[in-house]
């Protein structure tokens, strides 16, 4: 399979994403404040859409690879990492500092989708 260790590191991703998302909703339940359940949500579902975004490019990467699509996979894998790495780490340890790490992710994210767009303007259709 083309792109194996990319293939694992998605899956990965998704695994992360559904334990995170069983850990939040029944291993925090009580134990954080209201506000940082909605944080630990909402880093969640940044990583999962990502993540099926991720599976989508590496789908269509297989039908047709252009330049670009590797750009795209590792603009989400690292703004995902970030975003949603930060605020799991800001709830789990209260670590204040991480509060910066965040938007950048948010940025590699969004830089993520232009990519998307400028990769999918250069694709042409089968002939």
């Amino acid at each position: 399979m083309p792109h194996r260790f990319t293939w694992i590191g998605v899956a990965l991703s998704g695994l992360l994403g559904v334990a995170a998302g069983a850990f939040g909703a029944h291993g925090l339940q009580g134990d954080v404040a209201p506000g940082l359940l909605e944080t630990f949500d909402t880093a969640v579902r940044y990583q999962v859409w990502h993540t099926l975004a991720m599976l989508g490019v590496l789908v269509w990467r297989q039908i047709q690879p252009l330049r670009g699509q590797r750009l795209v996979l590792a603009l989400w894998a690292s703004g995902a990492a970030l975003f949603s790495g930060s605020l799991y780490l800001l709830v789990l340890t209260g670590a204040r500092w991480l509060g910066p790490v965040t938007p950048l992710g948010g940025l590699l994210l969004m830089a993520g989708w232009l990519a998307l767009a400028v990769c999918a303007g250069r694709a042409r259709p089968a002939r």
